[in-house]
């Protein structure tokens, strides 16, 4: 049976991001996160790779097996979250669908990637947060619904929220 979990129960932020030539897609998220404090984040992206590693886990052997892309590639489809991990980092989780020049689209988990010429992400950060725990039955770092607490941030305007006035 599938769980869920209400995440916008209060404001979110929503950003632009914009990356360039030369940018290390899974990198360049992480020092987003990192510099906004971000708790729980959906992305979604277009654009295009020079080259890539793509991965497709393998259940049984509990391993990810990389599938290199090693030519321009456009990004049909870019979708992934960035969560906190239980030592209070954080971690990109993605999956990305791409097409190539004789028009093959190849796709699976997002490893790396070097953005060229650009990849356009619009990114929603939920003001609850999410953590990530290791699941010894599938060897992944899955989503713990139980773990995640909402923000309790003393200052109102970093998620959009306007200050408290004392009137009504």
């Amino acid at each position: 049976m599938a769980r869920h979990m209400r995440l916008n129960a209060d404001a979110v932020r929503d950003y632009a991001i914009v990356m360039e030539t030369g940018d290390s897609v899974v990198d360049e998220l992480l020092v987003f996160a990192h510099e906004r404090e971000l708790r729980t984040a959906s992305f979604t992206g277009i654009g295009a790779f020079s080259r890539c590693t793509l991965a497709f886990y393998d259940v049984e052997a509990k391993e990810y097996l990389d599938n290199p892309v090693e030519e321009q590639a456009e990004v049909v489809s870019l979708v992934g979250d960035v969560v906190r991990t239980d030592d209070g980092g954080w971690q990109v989780h993605a999956q990305v669908v791409l097409g190539l020049r004789d028009g093959a689209a190849r796709g699976g988990h997002l490893r790396h990637a070097v953005v060229r010429p650009t990849l356009e992400v619009m990114l929603i950060e939920s003001p609850r947060g999410l953590t990530r725990r290791f699941d010894p039955d599938s060897g992944l770092a899955l989503i713990d619904l139980g773990a995640g607490e909402p923000v309790t941030d003393p200052n109102p305007l970093r998620h959009g929220l306007a200050p408290e006035t004392g009137s009504h």
